[in-house]
């Protein structure tokens, strides 16, 4: 099956990375909280870790989410991971969405499946997922 949603960045809060190797990109963690609507309805909260140059716009990050509400009206809860990597402006390469075996509680238990995110000249955010539960 497939489902679309929108979602909205709640908050953010960065933390720095300390450490004594310095790179050429500044490695960041942040926790977030992000709402969604559409196939997906409810809230997550993210572990967000990137190496990112503001400046050029040239990057990485890796995100594990896990997520409580439903899923095309079925309530439960699950864990999903996503990464990507940009040159700057609006491209995303070596994208992962996947959503973590074992993690669905709920009307959710058995949920397997992966996916994309996809973000509109508007900076409308999107998350599709092509999923099978096993009853």
């Amino acid at each position: 099956m497939r489902t679309t949603s929108n979602f909205s960045v709640a908050s953010f809060e960065p933390t720095e990375m300390t450490g004594d190797i310095e790179t050429g990109t500044t490695v960041g963690v942040a926790r977030m909280v992000k709402e969604f609507t559409g196939g997906l309805q409810g809230r997550s909260t993210t572990l967000f870790t990137s190496a990112f140059d503001q400046a050029s716009g040239v990057g990485t990050y890796i995100a594990m989410e896990s997520f409580e509400g439903s899923l095309d009206g079925r309530a439960g809860t699950l864990n999903f991971a996503h990464s990507a990597t940009t040159h700057g402006g609006t491209d995303r390469l070596h994208e992962l969405v996947v959503i973590v075996p074992g993690s669905g509680t709920g009307d959710l238990a058995g949920l397997t499946g992966t996916g994309t995110i996809r973000i509109d000249d508007d900076s409308t955010h999107h998350l599709d997922f092509d999923y099978s539960l096993n009853d």
